[in-house]
């Protein structure tokens, strides 16, 4: 007899064994995922202990999901954490006038926070409450350093950690840190003004951090080092960066080959694309991970194939700018590790491997050199490896228990025979109905321990609006609010009204 699903604890591991069954199961068996009709997971103690079909073990409770997938937890290796303005860039152009990067005078003025640290505190936690209400399990937070004095600060991350420990999801953490940023002076014309030693301190910030967080919560708390990007980072901090990671055991995230202004920047000051700059110092390695290679040549693509480098594919933010990698599939043959990333509200998983799956079509020109299941892939298994993680992206004894439950029977869900083409093609976000991390129940029913959302959205709008009024210092020739982001249509009536 099984229980309803409402009797787990929610904020909680279950105690005992406990097996989930549904219509369908994501098992794992000869190093790929297996559909399992009718299947059950049995986990206990944060562990999987079994993924089949009849258990004939002492379980502690038995939890029918019913007409619904038990899946693999997905895994974010790009996942804002702050208040989302790339939306802002959308139908607002051009980027340069629209307060994306400093003017001269708002840099003569003195670059200061535009959030608080109870602010920032907040944004990370309501960022993670919607990571996991999207099924995401596993996620590497990144910000924008725009609306910084420089880098992101260890009181931020300190409360990152926390927050992750208390909402349950599992994170890999540390202040963002860069050594230059680029500076408008003049319309259109951006050039990158460096400041070395600042980045080296945001560096040994990192590392202290790392060495003083990683493990904690229980294990859901690790260190990754977050250089904020090629053009703004110079060799020598890129090489104590690798150093670093090397003597730690962890990752570095470094967003490269992402667009034309990096593109044009690298080369003016270093002659190359950033991946053959990297190459020519040795910093291309399994130990790179790198967003979004939208603009990477074949060149490049052949240097990440032959170092072991994993690209973080974030299509819907890249394709909502107008770019596309080229092309996934393309990447895969080549055997490129390729992870998912979000990066952008909402912080839809299942929405980005529909827009993977369309663009990377377009990319090819062909149907049938990509499928749903390598984009299912490159969210699960393809983020484990990224991270070094064999006990993380598929559901196998041994393996730790981050699982994501997703509706079959949801009202916008049409009748389908896969479920991986059907949550892939016609889910989102909105279908995932229960999360675990380390077998605890971090999301049931829509509903996060200890936080509401819908409370949440509305501080966080007022925090946005803050962040808007303060949009004309950092904007060229100081225009009005109205003048920077126009409505799409006139507006009429009254705003009290």
């Amino acid at each position: 007899m099984s229980e309803a699903f409402d009797t787990l604890p929610l904020g909680r591991r279950p105690e005992g064994r406990t097996l989930i069954t549904a219509s369908w199961v994501v098992g794992h068996k000869d190093g790929s995922h297996r559909l399992l009709r009718n299947g059950e997971v049995v986990f206990e103690n944060g562990e999987i202990l079994f993924v089949g079909h009849r258990f004939s073990g002492e379980v502690a409770r038995r939890i029918d999901f019913g007409n619904a997938v038990i899946s693999p937890g997905l895994i974010d290796l790009d996942a804002l954490s702050d208040l989302d303005t790339t939306i802002l860039g959308i139908d607002n152009h051009p980027g340069w006038a629209k307060g994306r990067v400093w003017p001269r005078s708002y840099v003569e003025a003195g670059p200061y926070e535009m959030y608080t640290q109870e602010e920032l505190a907040f944004q990370k936690r309501f960022a993670f409450g919607q990571l996991l209400l999207n099924g995401i399990t596993t996620a590497a937070p990144i910000a924008s350093l725009f609306y910084r004095e420089w880098g992101e600060t260890v009181a931020e991350f300190d409360a990152a950690a926390q927050a992750a420990g208390e909402l349950g999801l599992r994170v890999y953490l540390s202040p963002a840190y860069r050594s230059g940023g680029m500076v408008l002076e003049a319309p259109g014309k951006m050039v990158p003004v460096f400041d070395e030693e600042r980045g080296f301190q945001g560096l040994n910030d990192a590392i202290a951090y790392i060495e003083r967080q990683n493990g904690s919560h229980g294990d859901l708390v690790r260190g990754m080092l977050a250089p904020d990007r090629v053009e703004t980072s110079t060799i020598r901090l890129l090489q104590r960066t690798d150093a670093a990671a090397r003597d730690l055991g962890c990752k570095f995230r470094l967003h490269m080959a992402q667009g034309a202004m990096e593109v044009d920047t690298v080369r003016m000051l270093h002659g190359s694309t950033a991946p053959v700059w990297l190459a020519k110092h040795g910093l291309l390695s399994d130990r790179l991970i790198a967003p979004h290679a939208t603009n990477a040549t074949e060149e490049d693509l052949g240097l990440y194939a032959a170092n072991g480098v994993s690209i973080v594919h974030c299509p819907l933010v890249s394709g909502r700018g107008g770019s596309i990698l080229n092309s996934f599939s393309a990447c895969i043959r080549r055997g490129i590790n390729i992870a998912m990333g979000t990066d952008t509200t909402p912080a839809d998983m299942l929405m980005n491997l529909l827009a993977g799956l369309i663009t990377g079509r377009i990319a090819d020109g062909a149907p049938d050199r990509l499928r749903s299941a390598d984009l299912f892939d490159a969210a699960t298994t393809g983020g484990a490896k990224a991270l070094g993680r064999s006990d993380l992206g598929h559901l196998s004894p041994g393996t730790r228990a981050d699982i994501a439950v997703f509706r079959l029977d949801d009202r916008v869900m049409a009748p389908s025979i896969d479920p991986i083409t059907t949550i892939v093609t016609g889910g989102s976000g909105k279908i995932t109905h229960a999360v675990f991390v380390d077998g605890r129940v971090s999301m049931l029913d829509r509903r996060l321990a200890g936080f509401d959302m819908q409370e949440a959205r509305i501080r966080a709008q007022a925090q946005y609006d803050g962040l808007i009024a303060k949009y004309p210092e950092r904007s060229w020739n100081n225009p009005p609010v109205a003048a920077i982001f126009p409505p799409s249509y006139p507006i009429e009536g009254d705003a009290n009204g």
